[in-house]
C-alpha cells in the first residue's frame, strides 16, 4: 500500500490521476488499490448478476465496474460496482457521475480493506448513499448497510451475511444471490 504526503483536494486529485490508475482520493490522501484475481472473479460475478437482473425488467437502472465516484472535497472514491436506480441513472456515460448512486460495492483489496469498512464507510454514509456492500473473500461474508427508508440521516440497517445466505436489498426488487454461488472459487479454478 502507498499513500502520498500532501492532502489533495477532489480538483486537484482528478486532474493528477489518469483512467485506469488503480488509485482512490480517501480523505485527501492518494490510496494505491492493487487487487488480486479473487477480487477481480468476485466484481466480475457481481456485476454480471446485477446485470442479469437489470436485463431480466424493465427500468431497473445501470450497473457498471469501477469509476471515480466524488463524494466530496477530499473524497473521490473508485466502487468496485455502483449500480444506480432508473431514477439516478447517469446521462452522460462519457463523464464521471455526479453524487451518490443507489448502491457501492467494495470488495476486499489489501491497499483498500481498512479504508472500506473504516473511513470511507463513514463518507458513504454521510453523503447519503442508500445502500453499501463490503465483500470480504477471506471470512466469506458480506456486510450490507442501508437506510431502511429514504432520508435517515445513517445507516439503520447493518447485516453480516456468510456464505450460505443470500444477498438481497429492498432497493432492487427481485434482485437474490446465494454467497456459495458468489464465493465458488473451485467453479472458476477447473480446468476443461
Amino acid at each position: 500500500m502507498s499513500t502520498t504526503a500532501i492532502r489533495m483536494t477532489a480538483e486537484e486529485y482528478h486532474a493528477w490521476s489518469v483512467e485506469h490508475d488503480r488509485t482512490q482520493l480517501v480523505g485527501g490522501e492518494v490510496i494505491v488499490n492493487e487487487p488480486k484475481p479473487m477480487h477481480a472473479l468476485l466484481q466480475a460475478r457481481l456485476i454480471a448478476s446485477i446485470a442479469a437482473w437489470i436485463d431480466a425488467g424493465e427500468t431497473r437502472g445501470l450497473a457498471i465496474g469501477p469509476t471515480s465516484l466524488t463524494l466530496d472535497e477530499h473524497n473521490v472514491y473508485g466502487p468496485d460496482v455502483l449500480w444506480f436506480s432508473e431514477r439516478k441513472r447517469p446521462v452522460d456515460l462519457h463523464r464521471y457521475p455526479e453524487g451518490v448512486s443507489d448502491l457501492c460495492v467494495e470488495i476486499r483489496s489489501p491497499g483498500t480493506w481498512r479504508y472500506d469498512v473504516g473511513a470511507k464507510r463513514g463518507v458513504y454514509e454521510r453523503t447519503g448513499l442508500p445502500e453499501l456492500w463490503l465483500v470480504d473473500d477471506r471470512s466469506e461474508t458480506v456486510l450490507v448497510y442501508r437506510r431502511s427508508k429514504p432520508g435517515l440521516e445513517t445507516f439503520d440497517v447493518s447485516l453480516e451475511l456468510g456464505r450460505d445466505e443470500t444477498l438481497s436489498s429492498p432497493h432492487m426488487s427481485g434482485f437474490a444471490l446465494g454467497l456459495a454461488k458468489l464465493f465458488d472459487v473451485s467453479a472458476a479454478t477447473r480446468s476443461g
